[in-house]
């Protein structure tokens, strides 16, 4: 039997051994999902080196084999240390998807290269005008002998311009219901007919991109899965997206922070903000349902390491915890008063070692409570959660 109390120890040491002054400071600006791409992918390589890369992989392909405790107090003390977030979008999504989907050849090809940070990948799902409903896509793949033909384009592409791959959905039947005729596909970024637009957010930075596909030439052995199935490899992959975050990790750093806020500032009243009965009720209440959620979160947990998925509970994960996240940010927004107002895209590179125009604690609420205004829109949409919801939980 595993002993918790020393491998929690172990990750403890390790991250004391490992987490430089400017990784753990590339930790407390994340804003997002998303920390400094730079500082995430040094960190990446650092577990890597360590064997620590993929803490849900099993150990047949390069994870750590942990169970359901372990990764859950790795995760927790990496966010309670301020480790950046490592890049995951092929680790947490594409690589679970293709040990079930891909086969052979792309296994031993993709998958090693995902754990050591030489492949960085963006999500090709969204499209204008095709957003939570993917069914409607517009991309097509063409078939033309030993590659499809892409055209087309996906927007709100995370990291896509610091990504060398993408994985994406494309039409590759028009004559059939929308759902039967997508297929699913790998593609190289520097393939020539791709260009990738930056798109600036409010807080002044660039998560998301548009990817633009003319001609491109995809060889077909990239196809995931059999062709016009990729609507079955979408929902399977979005399972990981939308249930394999754990919120309940984030929710107490932040409540952690929350508090340090609280007690930093004074109210009207000339008492700390923590102090004000009416906040204190709005905080609890939240940490309350943080609490509750953590339940759920465990649960799905305990399936997956049973050999079951998350299934439509990763949608209720998903709705509850993006909101509770908001909730939070609200509160931040509310703790620190005028000292989020200040606009300062600078203060939060954590190269910068300049002046700043609000006191550390205060940095990161508004550029957090700006960013996060997405994570009900982002992964399907709070409405399109609770539709899930509603049928195959609910059965209404």
């Amino acid at each position: 039997m595993t002993d918790y109390t020393a491998f929690r120890q172990e990750v403890r040491d390790f991250l004391r051994a490992n987490l430089t002054s400017e990784l753990i400071r590339a930790g407390q600006l994340t804003t997002s999902v998303f920390s400094d791409f730079d500082a995430g992918l040094a960190w990446q390589k650092i577990l890597h080196a360590h064997g620590w890369a993929a803490p849900d992989w099993p150990k047949e392909y390069g994870g750590t084999g942990w169970d359901i405790n372990e990764r859950y107090i790795f995760q927790e003390e990496c966010k309670l240390a301020n480790a950046p977030a490592p890049v995951m979008m092929g680790i947490q999504m594409l690589g679970p998807m293709l040990m079930h989907y891909g086969n052979d050849e792309q296994k031993a090809h993709y998958l090693p290269r995902m754990l050591s940070g030489e492949d960085v990948w963006a999500q090709g799902y969204s499209e204008p005008g095709a957003g939570s409903d993917l069914a409607s896509l517009k991309t097509t793949a063409t078939r033309d002998g030993d590659y499809y033909i892409v055209d087309g384009t996906k927007i709100w592409t995370s990291m896509a311009h610091h990504a060398n791959r993408i994985f994406c959905l494309v039409k590759t039947n028009k004559e059939v219901k929308p759902q039967a005729g997508i297929s699913f596909l790998l593609i190289d970024l520097d393939t020539p007919g791709i260009t990738i637009d930056e798109i600036v957010s409010l807080d002044g930075h660039v998560e998301q991109c548009q990817v633009f596909f003319e001609g491109v030439k995809v060889p077909a052995s990239q196809l995931v899965g059999e062709e016009n199935d990729g609507w079955s490899v979408a929902k399977y992959l979005l399972e990981f997206e939308r249930g394999g975050h754990n919120f309940t990790i984030d929710l107490k750093k932040q409540l952690a922070k929350l508090r340090q806020q609280a007690g930093s500032v004074k109210s009207h009243h000339g008492r700390p903000k923590l102090q004000d009965p009416v906040f204190r009720h709005r905080l609890a209440e939240a940490e309350i349902e943080a609490m509750a959620l953590e339940q759920t979160e465990l649960r799905i947990k305990g399936s997956v390491s049973a050999g079951g998925n998350a299934g439509a509970l990763s949608s209720l994960v998903k709705c509850v915890g993006t909101e509770l996240g908001q909730r939070f940010n609200e509160l931040s927004i509310d703790a620190v008063g005028q000292a989020a107002i200040p606009f300062h895209p600078k203060s939060l590179d954590p190269r910068y070692g300049g002046p700043t125009p609000a006191p550390d604690y205060a940095l990161t609420s508004m550029a957090e409570y700006i960013n996060n205004r997405a994570a009900t829109i982002y992964g399907g949409t709070a409405e399109i959660q609770r539709t899930i919801i509603a049928k195959q939980i609910l059965k209404l």
